[in-house]
């Protein structure tokens, strides 16, 4: 779909090595495991705890100018939704060739109904999608 998929973590890359190596559901990854030991790509994100010294499970959608489409934070214990983010890229590359439209929350792929945000529809979004 023309992503480019990154994953980074407070880990050492000899800890991301070991992840990927003995993990199973790791063993397929083709993208790049960046390591971020010192903690400055989390800080840059938000996702910096400094008292723990970790960084929450971030998921961000960047566009190809460099513009944060989405962003989602999630505690430590918490796991992100790889269908949910591959809804919002979706979304996202809907909604870059059809910015007049709005992809309403169940919106899940192409030829879904999507919305045309307006002053007519403040308060009517239930009837409009129906």
């Amino acid at each position: 779909m023309g992503a480019e998929l990154i994953t980074v973590s407070t880990d050492t890359k000899f800890v991301q090595l070991a992840w990927q190596r003995e993990e199973k559901m790791l063993k397929d990854v083709k993208y790049p495991m960046g390591a971020d030991p010192t903690g400055n790509v989390s800080r840059m994100f938000g996702v910096y705890d400094e008292n723990t010294g970790l960084a929450l499970r971030g998921a961000f959608i960047i566009s190809p100018e460099g513009k944060l489409l989405n962003s989602e934070v999630n505690f430590y214990n918490m796991g992100r939704n790889i269908d949910e983010l591959m809804r919002k890229f979706k979304a996202n590359l809907h909604l870059s060739k059809h910015t007049d439209e709005g992809c309403p929350s169940k919106w899940k792929d192409e030829g879904d109904k999507t919305l045309k945000p307006s002053a007519k529809m403040v308060g009517k979004v239930y009837e409009e999608y129906q």
